[in-house]
């Protein structure tokens, strides 16, 4: 049996900091909701989910619209959030620009008219606080963390 305190860590490679581990934690966060909303019953009125846009009915956990582009959406963010924690600056930029990205779509979710073709996402009061939420923590994370990280952690764990 090994007594080594680092038993997750591989031979040669680094701890991941509390930034990789922030974006690791997003991305998979959107890679569970970008999978889930594929799953009926997880998704409700799911026979009514379109490829984009306000006509689709389907409802994440019945509060979030969904379609099918919202779900790539999800799962890219997800992809790009796993990758990202790999090192410390994409984790930081990572969670710095998809939180400003969040904060642009909140706007757009404010202000563009609900039954309009220019809602493609599609997206609802629910999806709004969410995206505000997303916005927060995401841009939250990426400077209360850097700050931890320019005064406590060392350059090895970045």
């Amino acid at each position: 049996m090994s007594t080594n305190a680092n038993v997750g860590a591989t031979a040669g490679r680094r701890p991941r900091s509390a930034m990789q581990k922030a974006a690791l934690t997003m991305g998979v966060v959107f890679l569970l909701f970008g999978v889930l909303g594929f799953v009926p019953g997880v998704t409700t009125q799911y026979d009514t989910m379109g490829a984009a846009g306000h006509e689709s009915m389907a409802m994440l956990l019945g509060l979030f619209m969904v379609s099918v582009l919202h779900n790539i959406v999800h799962l890219l963010f997800g992809v790009v959030g796993v990758g990202a924690a790999r090192t410390y600056t994409a984790a930081r930029g990572y969670l710095l620009f998809g939180g400003l990205i969040y904060a642009v779509l909140w706007i757009y979710g404010l202000i563009v008219d609900k039954d309009s073709s220019a809602n493609f996402v599609p997206v609802n009061n629910a999806d709004n606080w969410l995206h505000f939420a997303l916005a927060v923590v995401m841009v939250g994370a990426a400077l209360v963390l850097g700050r931890r990280a320019a005064v406590g952690e060392t350059p090895a764990t970045r």
